[in-house]
Formats: structure tokens, C-alpha cells, sequence
């Protein structure tokens, strides 16, 4: 056992192993947005090819979440994390050879369905192997890890851009699931003591519902909303979600049991993650465009400015499992949602002309709220589930981030959309009629035109970015808004301190 941390050499290493995991996954979603120019350069992908390039990941991840975690409870959590490995190792590989558009879409949708299987799998190992006594430690590292996943995909991806080709981001995935895969051989196999059976009608609702609902929140902002596409995705995830529940009301062994959302703790931790993914995601989707075109900085250089974040996420993970018991989900929840609010309102009240550092004080409020209910919220998850069931335990908290991320970015894109064409419309009506539709559509469209504009051009480049701070602010009110209430719903909703949760005698970091 190590001195210094408590944990066994076993426990230190599957930490390790199931950290990296997950650190793929999450890197994976972020990673390629850096490269979305050179993929359109290099293989003439549309706009929507460029955008369905990123979301078929997302998009078979969090559909098939719920059932690849039974899966594992049923088949071996292990055996179903070198699965999925496999698979995105396979699908990584692909785009190498064949890199037309549609094969890059149909790949990269393959290795979301090989994340799906790893995801849930790599928290309900880590939940089979550490005691209770470590295992609030270990489940506060693995979503540390599981929050800033995005900010190192997106630096090592900018990395590899700054040297070699687009290419080269898929052969890092490629090799690190490969690399992966050999070290998952040696972490001990778990499955659930007594297996349940497959709930196949369960299980096909369920990627129904949360399929069809991140479909609809995908596709809605850039279609519309009352566009067949997003209006059929969601009405199919009302009927799918809506049948669920009866369907697994009824059943003896169901895949989710939904009378766990009665427990308070259940709940509360379910909605904190939801919540917290939804301003994540929609915060990252709003930070990255401000510092490309509005501050200027290259795709590393953005997630090199977004890395001071890593400090407190990770340093709160840390501390976490020492505060959880002494001061409760409650309290924890109430104080890290309140704070990413406050730290949503600071970040609402920059403007183009703001300082690098006034940026990042935003951020590290922010970070610092997500440090302190990232981990007691998985926690509460995975703590309130039946052992056999972990890994839904586990895919139930990957599937509140995924709808989570979906609905922040709607809201996010929906909002900045909005405001922008209000506050663009005068240069809009002032400019050529070839580029109206540009001007109006996005900031970067309009920068494309502002340089080609002559001496008119930085005049419209100025209003441009001026109409998307005022988007960019209005969703940031609005977010910081909902993380407001929502940390008065999740005090309401969590449950008072535990006193038969173990105490560990200090806070420790992992060596």
C-alpha cells in the first residue's frame, strides 16, 4: 500500500487505467473541431459534413450508453472495455485510407458506438475494484479526469496540427486505444455477481429515446426548430423515453430500474450532472469561438489558454473525497453550482477588448465550482445503485453528461445565433447582396468577408465581433441564470450528510 495515498498498487494502476480511458473518450469529442478547417481543405466537406463529423460520435456514444453498460454488468466489464477499444483503435484507423467525407462520418460514428462500451465501463471498474473506503478517492479522480478530458484533446490536437496533417490526430487515437487495449489485459475482470438477463425491449427504448433527443437538440439550431428532422428526433424520444418507463416499470429485471430516481440522492446527483455537463459544454462552445475570432489565437493556442482550468478541477478532486463526508452532497452540490453561476456572470461581462488573464479569472471561478460537484455528483450516482447494476450505475452518469452537453449546446447556439442576426442586421442591410447571407449567418463567415472588403473591411469585422460579445454575453446571463436555480433545486432535492460514509483521515493525490 502506498504511504502516502492510501491506495494498493492494484487500485493505483486500474486508476490509471480506466482514467486513461475515459481520457480518450472525452479528448475524442474535442479533439477534431481544431482540425475541421484542414478536413475541409483537404476532402471539400460542406458545413453539414463538417458538423456531422463531430456529432456521429456524440451521437452513437450517447445512445447506446445504457445498453453497453448492462452489457458489462451482465457479459464482464472488462471484456466489454477492450471491445469498445477495438473498435475506436479500428475506427481511428479508417480515415487514414479512406478520407472522403461520408467515410470520415461513418467512422467516426463507429468509434462512438466503441466509447460507448468503454465509457460505462471504465467507472464501474474502478467501483468493483476499489473498497469502500477508497472509492469516493478514486471516483473523484476519475471525473476530475472526465471533466478536462476536452481541454487536453483539444492542446494535443493543436499540437499535432502545428507538425503534420489532419491525419494525424486519428493515428493518435488509433495508438493510444491500441496502447490501451494491451494494458487493459492486466487490470482484474469484474461482472455483476448475479448477472441479470438482457432487457433487449429496454434497451432498444432506450437508445430510441436518448438517440432521438440528442438528435433533435443536435440538429435543431441549425436547421430550426420546426424543421421535420429535429421535430421528428424529439417527438420519437418523448414516445421511446415515454414507453420506457412503463416498459421497465413492468419488468422483473430491467435495464434501469426508474424507481431509483425516487432516492434523493439518485436524483440529485443525476440532475447536478446533467446540469453541470449543460453549462460545460455550452461554456466551451461559446470560450473556444471567443478566443479564435475574437481574440485571434490559433487552435493550440486556445486550449493552452483554457489549461489553467485543469488546476482547480483536478486540485478539488483531490480534496473532495475528504470534504464529502464531513459536508454532505448538499452542501458540496449547492456551492459548486452557485459558484459555476457566478463564474458564468463574470464570464458574461467581458468584451472584445478584455485582458487575457480578466478571461481566465472567469474561467478558474467557473472551474473551481465544477471541481467541487463534478465528483460528489458521480458519487452520489454510482453509491445508490445495487452492486449488479454498476454498470448502468456508471452509463446513467455518462448519459446525464451527454444529454446535458446536448442541450447546452442548443441553448448556447440558439442564444448567440439569436442575439447575433438582431445586432448584425444593420451591416447586414449595409453590405453587397452576395454577402448578406454570410454577414448575417456567423462571425467567422463574416470575417472571411470583412477581409476582402477593402478599407471598409476591419469596420465590419469590429461590428461583427461586437454583435457576437453581445450573443456570446446574453447566453452566458442565461446559463449562469439556470446554474443559479439549479443549485437551489439540487439543495432541495439531495439529501443531509451521510455519517455511515467511510472518512478518509486526509486529503492525498495519487503519485
Amino acid at each position: 500500500m502506498n504511504a502516502r495515498t492510501g491506495l494498493t498498487a492494484r487500485e493505483i494502476w486500474t486508476l490509471f487505467v480506466v482514467c486513461s480511458g475515459v481520457a480518450l473518450v472525452i479528448a475524442a469529442m474535442a479533439a477534431l473541431n481544431s482540425a475541421l478547417p484542414a478536413i475541409a481543405l483537404d476532402t471539400g466537406a460542406t458545413q453539414g459534413e463538417l458538423t456531422w463529423i463531430i456529432d456521429s460520435y456524440t451521437l452513437t456514444l450517447a445512445a447506446l450508453l445504457l445498453p453497453a453498460g448492462a452489457l458489462g454488468d451482465r457479459y464482464g466489464r472488462r471484456g466489454v472495455l477492450l471491445i469498445g477499444l477495438a473498435i475506436v483503435g479500428i475506427a481511428s484507423l479508417g480515415p487514414i485510407w479512406l478520407d472522403s467525407p461520408t467515410w470520415i462520418i461513418a467512422f467516426r460514428a463507429f468509434a462512438g458506438v466503441g466509447a460507448a462500451f468503454m465509457m460505462p465501463a471504465t467507472l464501474s471498474l474502478l467501483v468493483a475494484t476499489f473498497p469502500p473506503e477508497h472509492r469516493a478517492r478514486g471516483v473523484a479522480i476519475w471525473a476530475g479526469v472526465a471533466a478536462i478530458g476536452g481541454i487536453a484533446g483539444m492542446v494535443i490536437s493543436g499540437l499535432m496540427l502545428e507538425h503534420w496533417s489532419w491525419q494525424s490526430i486519428f493515428v493518435g487515437f488509433a495508438v493510444g486505444a491500441i496502447g490501451l487495449f494491451v494494458v487493459t489485459w492486466t487490470i482484474p475482470p469484474s461482472r455483476a455477481e448475479h448477472p441479470p438477463r438482457m432487457d433487449v425491449p429496454g434497451s432498444l427504448l432506450s437508445v430510441g429515446a436518448v438517440g432521438g433527443f440528442v438528435l433533435g437538440m443536435l440538429e435543431g439550431p441549425l436547421r430550426g426548430w420546426s424543421d421535420p428532422l429535429p421535430v421528428t428526433a424529439l417527438v420519437t424520444a418523448v414516445v421511446c423515453g415515454t414507453a420506457f418507463v412503463v416498459v421497465e416499470l413492468r419488468r422483473t429485471e430491467p435495464l434501469l430500474d426508474v424507481r431509483l430516481f425516487g432516492n434523493r440522492g439518485f436524483s440529485a446527483g443525476s440532475l447536478s450532472m446533467t446540469l453541470q455537463f449543460l453549462a460545460s459544454f455550452a461554456m466551451f462552445f461559446l470560450v473556444v469561438q471567443y478566443m479564435q475570432l475574437v481574440r485571434g489565437f490559433s487552435p493550440l493556442m486556445s486550449g493552452i489558454a483554457l489549461a489553467p482550468m485543469v488546476i482547480p478541477v483536478m486540485g478539488m478532486s483531490a480534496v473532495v473525497p475528504w470534504l464529502l463526508p464531513r459536508v454532505g452532497l448538499r452542501w458540496l452540490s449547492v456551492v459548486g453550482l452557485s459558484l459555476t453561476g457566478v463564474g458564468m456572470f463574470a464570464f458574461a461581462t467581458i468584451d472584445a477588448d478584455s485582458g487575457y488573464w480578466t478571461t481566465v479569472w472567469c474561467l478558474m471561478i467557473y472551474a473551481f465550482g465544477l471541481g467541487l460537484c463534478t465528483a460528489p455528483a458521480t458519487h452520489a450516482i454510482v453509491e445508490n445503485t445495487p452492486e449488479d447494476k454498476q454498470g448502468v450505475a456508471s452509463a446513467v452518469n455518462d448519459t446525464t453528461r451527454e444529454v446535458g452537453a446536448a442541450i447546452g449546446i442548443a441553448l448556447a447556439g440558439s442564444l448567440l445565433a439569436s442575439t447575433y442576426s438582431r445586432e448584425i442586421a444593420p451591416a447586414v442591410d449595409a453590405v453587397p447582396e452576395a454577402a448578406k447571407e454570410p454577414v448575417g449567418s456567423s462571425l467567422a463567415a463574416a470575417l472571411e468577408v470583412a477581409k476582402m472588403a477593402g478599407p471598409q473591411g476591419e469596420q465590419l469585422a469590429d461590428f461583427a465581433r461586437s454583435a457576437f460579445m453581445a450573443g456570446m454575453s446574453n447566453a452566458a446571463y442565461v446559463l449562469g441564470g439556470i446554474l443559479l436555480v439549479a443549485a437551489v433545486a439540487v439543495g432541495i432535492c439531495a439529501p443531509a450528510r451521510r455519517a455511515a460514509t467511510p472518512v478518509p483521515e486526509e486529503p492525498a493525490l495519487v503519485d
